[in-house]
């Protein structure tokens, strides 16, 4: 199975972004908006891939926990962006139930697409968008593909943290990552030999009413 890889922006901030925490912890504002710098952008690409146009509205509440509960986090850099990941999930989800609006869950296990074997096209993909494009195609996802795409490419998180924001198996989210980077980009016409064969049906989209 191709492996999703973190993008090394995120990657190479990790180290800069545990430190801050821990300063911010400790009182200091210009290290909290340290921080904050570096997470807000994958976190309101996150955001906007499940809540669209009120993703901002949303940040905002979550950062408001997050520098409400700072002192209850324990953890490295990777370990915050993980932990902001569920606070601001949470919000998404709490703002989606207001609107009396759930996000449509997915397909089953059992009609796990046949993911490719050698080099990966998926990432490529995306790389390839503006970022507006690229979260309009991913809000055309199943939810759960939706989801772990915007965890694993935007927010940059690893399998077992975007598992765990998503309380499911890091297998699960694996799978559904890579049927979702597939899915799109069989739908920009950029899919390998081994996408062959695969539908381009219609996918219930996230924010959409049953």
């Amino acid at each position: 199975m191709v492996q999703v890889r973190q993008p090394r922006r995120v990657q190479a901030y990790d180290g800069e972004l545990g430190a801050a925490v821990a300063r911010a912890q400790d009182g200091d504002e210009t290290a909290f908006a340290f921080a904050y710098r570096i997470v807000q952008p994958g976190l309101l690409g996150y955001l906007r891939g499940l809540v669209g146009d009120d993703a901002e509205d949303v940040a905002s509440d979550a950062w408001l926990e997050i520098a409400r509960d700072l002192g209850r986090f324990k953890g490295d850099g990777a370990g915050f962006r993980g932990w902001t990941s569920t606070i601001a999930r949470h919000r998404a989800l709490d703002h989606l139930r207001r609107q009396r609006v759930r996000p449509r869950a997915g397909g089953t296990e059992q009609d796990v697409l046949d993911l490719p074997s050698r080099h990966s096209t998926h990432e490529e993909a995306l790389e390839s968008l503006s970022t507006e494009r690229a979260l309009e195609l991913v809000r055309g996802l199943p939810r759960d593909q939706a989801e772990a795409v915007l965890l694993r490419v935007v927010v940059g998180l690893d399998g077992p943290a975007a598992a765990r924001v998503l309380g499911k198996r890091p297998g699960a989210v694996r799978t559904a990552a890579h049927r979702g980077l597939k899915r799109l980009a069989h739908q920009l016409g950029v899919a390998g030999e081994s996408d062959k064969g695969v539908t381009n049906e219609a996918s219930p989209t996230l924010g959409k009413s049953k």
